[in-house]
């Protein structure tokens, strides 16, 4: 019996959860942006779970995981693969590199240089690699976590703009309650609770789910009511470079992604409580260290707090 996409939303929701208590929050949001083809970027300090959640998402969808810990000698060939010569035939041969997998954990990318940074580039935005003239195609589902660590910023490089456009969603974790944070102690007292998750569902249905994100209804006045929110932040005070066509992208995609997990999606209203949550919370702006919020759109972030203009950024949160 297939799965329905309530069903994939709520049991990927439950696994991750075993594992991730009290982020209940940062989950629904990761798994919006999962649905939509979109990527995450995930900013918070240091052991507050940004590895561990990559892994349960692996882990939740039986795929294939990869982790690259993004250092100033990483190479760009590191990240996509190499080609290397055969002596036995006397050709060259392509090696893949990490990036090809499901999901692709980019473990604080701020530490590589911009050369090494821009090479994921092409694989967020087209889900295919070139390497010396040839293109390879990566996995029907490929998904981007990259973190970065809002502290230590000696031996960082900011990523380039062009780089931050090509993720969805930014969030981070946030720091659990304390009942939380006591349950974390209970539950890995003898071993990690990620070594025994198992898959609750299969890669296949998550592409489906991501085909009906896709057909969700929007009407044209609730696409033009994404457009006038993108557009605000290119005239905001204190924003320098305002969000891109690409920022209306991912808050409509993210928006249908959210009506369809909330079982909405056949109904009259259909995204347009999810887009109109996205839009109705931007009063809630603040550091996005501290707040487990989530920018819609990295384009929609516009660089200003990043760069010290001192204005929070005019972003819509999910």
């Amino acid at each position: 019996m297939s799965l329905q996409p309530t069903d994939v939303f709520e049991k990927l929701a439950q696994n991750v959860e075993t594992v991730m208590r009290g982020q209940s929050g940062a989950i629904r949001r990761l798994l919006a942006a999962f649905a939509s083809g979109g990527h995450v970027l995930l900013e918070d300090y240091p052991g507050t779970g940004k590895t561990t959640l990559a892994k349960a998402l692996a882990r939740s969808i039986g795929g294939r995981f990869k982790r690259i810990q993004f250092t100033p000698d990483l190479l760009p060939s590191d990240i996509l693969g190499v080609s290397v010569f055969d002596q036995r035939d006397h050709a060259f041969h392509f090696h893949e590199g990490p990036v090809f997998t499901n999901v692709l954990l980019a473990d604080e990318i701020n530490r590589a240089s911009p050369r090494t940074q821009s090479a994921l580039l092409e694989a967020m935005a087209e889900s295919q690699v070139s390497v010396e003239g040839s293109s390879y195609r990566l996995a029907d589902l490929f998904f981007v976590i990259a973190t970065q660590n809002p502290v230590e910023f000696r031996g960082t490089y900011p990523l380039p703009e062009a780089q931050m456009d090509r993720f969805a969603v930014q969030l981070s974790l946030g720091y659990v309650a304390p009942e939380d944070e006591v349950a974390i102690l209970s539950a890995q007292a003898q071993r990690h609770p990620i070594d025994t998750l198992t898959p609750c569902v299969s890669i296949d249905d998550v592409l489906m789910v991501r085909r009906r994100a896709a057909g969700v209804r929007m009407s044209d006045e609730l696409k033009r009511y994404a457009v006038d929110v993108v557009r605000a932040t290119r005239a905001a005070n204190g924003i320098q470079l305002g969000a891109s066509p690409r920022a209306s992208l991912a808050l409509m995609k993210t928006a249908q992604a959210l009506a369809l997990s909330e079982g909405r999606a056949s109904h009259g209203r259909r995204a347009s409580g999810a887009l109109r949550r996205c839009h109705d919370r931007r009063s809630r702006r603040g550091d996005p260290r501290k707040s487990p919020d989530a920018v819609v759109g990295i384009g929609v972030v516009c660089a200003a707090g990043r760069r010290g203009a001192g204005a929070a950024p005019a972003e819509a949160h999910l």
